[in-house]
C-alpha cells in the first residue's frame, strides 16, 4: 500500500488545527512508554525512529507530497477529506502553505537508538519549527506511534531473552559466545504483514544474529547502514520442514534422515524436523542407528521437535515413567547416545556433532524454565536453541508498554503554557509530564526525566538531534546500536 502522507492520520486529527487556541505558535510533544503489562519489563529499548524518519518523513513526504504538483496534492486531499467527513470547513490553505514551504517544519530530538531506559522516561520529543505549522506536531502522532512503538517493544522483548540466555550461559557454559545464535527469529509467517515482520525482525537482530526473517536483513541495510558483505547482520542454517520429512513416507523416515546427513548435507549444520510421527523413536532409535554417520560428519545435526510442552520435551517430565525418554527429555537422550564434555563451570555440553532447537510456543517464561530445568539436570543451557515466533512478537499491542505521544507544552500568543493530563478517573498511569521535558543521566548512568524544563535543558540533555526541517541529522548504524545495547546488558 502506498500512503498519502498528508492523510496518513487518525481521522479525528483532520481539523485539530482549528481547535487549538487562536494564535497557537508551538506544540511540543514526547513519546513515552508509560507503564507495562509485563512483569519483567522495567526498562525499554529505543529503536525504530531512524526508519520512521527515512521512510516516512523524508521519502514519503518528498516523493508523494512536496515533489507532486500542488494542484494534484490539494485535489487528493480535498477528495479524501470531503468524501470522509462530508462537505466541511477544514479547508486546504494550510496544506497549500505547507507544500509551498517545501519541507516539514518539524524538529525531533531523541535518545540514541539502542539506549536502554526506564519506563515513564520519554525516548523522544517532537515540535514545530515554524509557527504557522503548530498543528503539524500532533498531526504526525498516529504515523509516528504506529511506526515506532512495535519496534521498541520487539527490541525490548529480544533484549530480555538475551539477558536471560546470557546469564544462564555464563553460569552453565562459562561463555556467552553462543548466545547470539541461541535466539532465532521464527516469527515471519505469524506477523501482521511483511512490513511488520521486517520491522520486528530487525529489532530481534539487535540482540541476536539468528533469523528466518530474511527481509529483516534488507530492512537493516536500507535504513540502518548495515552491510551483510562486511558484517554478520543475520544468518541461519540449512533446515527441513514437515512437508519434506513427510513426503518420504513414515516407513522411510530413517532413510530420509540418512539421505539428509550423508548425501545432501555431508558437512555443515543441518536442522531436521524430528517429530512428524514419533520424536522419541528418533531420539532413542534413529540416533543410535545414525550415530556413526553423524559423528563422521564435519558439522552438526540439529534435531527439531515442534510439539508437546517445550519444558518437558527438552528437560524431561517427572510424571512420566521412570527412565523413559519422556522422563529424561531430549537433551539427556542425546547425551546418552552421543555423550560430550563438561564446561569450565562443570555442566554437560553435548558432543558438537549434535544439538537441538525448539521453535514452538516459546515465551520468556518458558525460556527461563527450560534454562532452569537444564541447569538443575547438570546441562549447559547452550545445548538448545530457541525459535522465537509470533506468539512472542505479535502477541502485543501499543498498550503492552503503554506507548503514547502526548503534548506537554504549547506557546500561545507569545506565552509559554504547560500542558498536562491527570484524569481523576484513572489510576495515574495516564498522567503526563508537564511542560518541556528533558532526559538526563544520574551518577549511576541511569536515565531520568526532568519535566517543567527550560529550552536550554532540552537542548543540553541526553537527547540528540535527529531530524529538522526535512533533513536527517544523525545517521546511526546497526553496529553502533548493537554495541550500545550490548554495553547495557
Amino acid at each position: 500500500m502506498k500512503l498519502n502522507p498528508v492523510t496518513a492520520i487518525d481521522g479525528y486529527k483532520v481539523d485539530h488545527r482549528r481547535q487549538y487556541p487562536d494564535n497557537t505558535e508551538v506544540i511540543f510533544s514526547n513519546l513515552t512508554a508509560r507503564n507495562t503489562r509485563r512483569a519483567y519489563t522495567e526498562q525499554m529499548v529505543f529503536f525504530g525512529l531512524q526508519y520512521f524518519v527515512k521512510s516516512f518523513l523524508i521519502k514519503s513526504w518528498n516523493e508523494d507530497f512536496f515533489q507532486q504538483p500542488k494542484e494534484e496534492v490539494i485535489r487528493r486531499f480535498s477528495r479524501r477529506i470531503n468524501n470522509y467527513l462530508g462537505p466541511n470547513n477544514v479547508g486546504t490553505e494550510h496544506i497549500a502553505d505547507l507544500h509551498d514551504l517545501g519541507y516539514l517544519p518539524i524538529k525531533i530530538m531523541a535518545l540514541p537508538e539502542g539506549s536502554v531506559y526506564p519506563l515513564k522516561v520519554p525516548c523522544m520529543v517532537i515540535f514545530n519549527t515554524d509557527e504557522r505549522f503548530f498543528w503539524l506536531t500532533n498531526y504526525l502522532e498516529t504515523i509516528l506511534s504506529t511506526s515506532v512503538w512495535g519496534m521498541c517493544t520487539s527490541a525490548t522483548t529480544a533484549n530480555e531473552y538475551k539477558k536471560i540466555l546470557t546469564a544462564y550461559a555464563l553460569q552453565t557454559d562459562g561463555s556467552s559466545e553462543f548466545v547470539n545464535w541461541q535466539g532465532h527469529d521464527f516469527s515471519f509467517r505469524g506477523m501482521f504483514g511483511a512490513e511488520a515482520a521486517a520491522m520486528s525482525g530487525a529489532a530481534h537482530l539487535l540482540s541476536f544474529t539468528g533469523t528466518d526473517t530474511i527481509p529483516a536483513i534488507d530492512f537493516l541495510e536500507d535504513y540502518y547502514n548495515a552491510n551483510s558483505d562486511l558484517e554478520l547482520v543475520g544468518g541461519s542454517v540449512a533446515a527441513t520442514e514437515h512437508s519434506v520429512m513427510c513426503a518420504g513416507g513414515m516407513e522411510n523416515e530413517l532413510e530420509t534422515f540418512r539421505r539428509l546427513i550423508q548425501d545432501i548435507y555431508p558437512s555443515g549444520i543441518v536442522s531436521i524436523v524430528s517429530d512428524s510421527w514419533d520424536f522419541w523413536q528418533v531420539m532413542t532409535d534413529f540416533t543410535v542407528k545414525l550415530k556413526a554417520q553423524i559423528l563422521a560428519r564435519d558439522g552438526k545435526v540439529v534435531f527439531r521437535p515442534d510439539t508437546g510442552c517445550p519444558v518437558k520435551m527438552i528437560c524431561g517430565d517427572e510424571d512420566a515413567e521412570k527412565e523413559s525418554p519422556e522422563y529424561k527429555g531430549a537433551i539427556e537422550c542425546l547425551w546418552d547416545v552421543f555423550g560430550g564434555t563438561f564446561s569450565q563451570t562443570g555442566y554437560k555440553v553435548l558432543d558438537p556433532h549434535v544439538g537441538l532447537i525448539y521453535g514452538d510456543s516459546i515465551t520468556i517464561e518458558r525460556a527461563k524454565a527450560i534454562c532452569e530445568g537444564l541447569k538443575a539436570k547438570g546441562f549447559a543451557t547452550t545445548n538448545v536453541v530457541f525459535g522465537i515466533g509470533s506468539y512472542t512478537y505479535q502477541y502485543v499491542t501499543r498498550d503492552t508498554d503503554g506507548f503514547a505521544v502526548k503534548a506537554t507544552f504549547a506557546k500561545i500568543s507569545g506565552e509559554d503554557r504547560e500542558i498536562f493530563k491527570a484524569p481523576k478517573t484513572g489510576d495515574g498511569s495516564k498522567n503526563s509530564a508537564k511542560g518541556l521535558v528533558a532526559v538526563f543521566k544520574n551518577e549511576q548512568g541511569n536515565f531520568y526525566l526532568k519535566d517543567q524544563a527550560s529550552w536550554g535543558e532540552v537542548n543540553d540533555c541526553e537527547f540528540i538531534e535527529v531530524f529538522e526541517n526535512g533533513k536527517l541529522l544523525c545517521d546511526v548504524s546497526l553496529a553502533e546500536i548493537r554495541a550500545r545495547l550490548a554495553a547495557a546488558l
